[in-house]
């Protein structure tokens, strides 16, 4: 039998209590009992510190909660859970992995103090290499360059190095000399004391602003950046079959970077002019072939214009209805990322004429006679 105090006693919660509840009253007691909060108290703060963690790790996991309000201390099998004297926790005096929730340990104290402690510093170098920034550009294509595909050249404005003084900020002739001030680092440390004891914090370099290097003559021509903004000729290859608001991404086309760091990328929002006649569905061209009223009873071998330009010559059955679809194979849209082509769909449309002339007139009358159809019968007007 475990002679542990109860977790949630610890912790000074009921077993009730929620998740954020116990993360609250945790935080608040390892501020408590930190040992570095306790100098001349170190080892009895020491336990009381590892107790609260063991109990927190122990209810902020769901399943081990689950274990504990059904066994206790002792486990399922009487045995203990795993954990140092029996419970379910493991803890290191050296690394406090027991923080599972927040990772260094120096996390939980930022909240408090905005810093680290024990030597950690509280924030991370921002002196390294960084990528460039990327880039966005919209182009206008027609129906027919997203069918076949398209190479075009676009021309941007963006950052390019400076041609004087390439990407060194100083005047030609002038030298780059190392900040002193953090020695070329582009950060400084500074020791702070707390009631949790000596709290190192890293800030960026103010005489250098991050750099590492003091430039004592700007360059003329950029005015100490760099980079120059210019105008840059760019050729896209637009692929066959890109969707209307598909995007290009052209890597290493964007600003160039910081410190080393590599360019940026350019993406192309492609977007695809309507058709008068032709229309996209998935990676099938659709669209409607009007045909004559004799072509439908008929028969007839129709020439249906092509997204290319050419003509296919499709044969449709006699007695077609306006609104029947056909389907010419393999003519749709190349898929983009497969290697399959969409289908070519046309619905037909029956025009029926309008204006007919007394022999056109005469000719349907008898049609309609000889399939026992009552044709119009024309009145006279008052006239005569």
């Amino acid at each position: 039998m475990s002679n542990k105090r109860d977790y949630y006693e610890v912790l000074g919660v009921s077993k009730t209590a929620t998740d954020d509840e116990l993360k609250k009253a945790y935080r608040k007691l390892a501020k408590k009992y930190h040992p570095d909060a306790n100098p001349d108290n170190k080892k009895e703060a020491e336990e009381k510190f590892k107790e609260v963690s063991e109990a927190y790790e122990n209810l902020s996991d769901p399943q081990k909660r689950r274990m504990y309000d059904q066994f206790g201390h002792d486990g399922p099998q009487g045995f203990g859970g795993g954990g140092p004297g029996g419970g379910y926790y493991s803890y290191s005096t050296s690394g406090f992995d027991g923080f599972s929730d927040f990772g260094d340990l120096g996390d939980i104290f930022s909240s408090f103090f905005g810093g680290g402690f024990g030597g950690r510093t509280s924030t991370r170098t921002k002196n390294g290499p960084k990528k460039g920034r990327d880039l966005k550009y919209s182009m206008n294509i027609t129906f027919e360059e997203s069918y076949l595909g398209v190479e075009k050249e676009i021309s941007i404005n963006r950052e390019e190095e400076c041609n004087t003084c390439h990407g060194t900020k100083a005047k030609p002739g002038t030298s780059v000399e190392t900040c002193k001030s953090c020695n070329g680092t582009g950060t400084i440390k500074q020791v702070v004391s707390t009631i949790l004891g000596q709290m190192q914090t890293t800030k960026t370099c103010p005489t250098c602003n991050g750099e590492g290097k003091v430039i004592q003559e700007k360059c003329p021509e950029c005015k100490g950046r760099g980079k120059v903004r210019k105008p840059v000729k760019i050729k896209v290859k637009i692929p066959q079959g890109i969707s209307d608001n598909q995007t290009v991404v052209l890597r290493g086309e964007g600003e160039p970077g910081e410190k080393g760091g590599p360019k940026g990328d350019l993406y192309i929002v492609v977007n695809i002019r309507k058709h008068s006649i032709f229309s996209r569905n998935g990676d099938h061209v659709v669209c409607d072939i009007p045909i004559t009223f004799t072509q439908a009873t008929l028969g007839a071998d129709l020439k249906i214009p092509m997204v290319d330009g050419k003509e296919e010559i499709y044969k449709i059955p006699e007695g077609t209805q306006t609104g029947t679809r056909f389907t010419i194979k393999g003519k749709g849209f190349k898929a983009v990322n497969g290697n399959w082509n969409g289908d070519y769909i046309f619905t037909v449309i029956v025009q029926t004429p309008k204006k007919l002339t007394s022999e056109q007139r005469d000719l349907l009358s008898k049609l309609a006679k000889t399939m026992n159809e009552q044709p119009p019968v024309r009145k006279k007007g008052i006239f005569g």
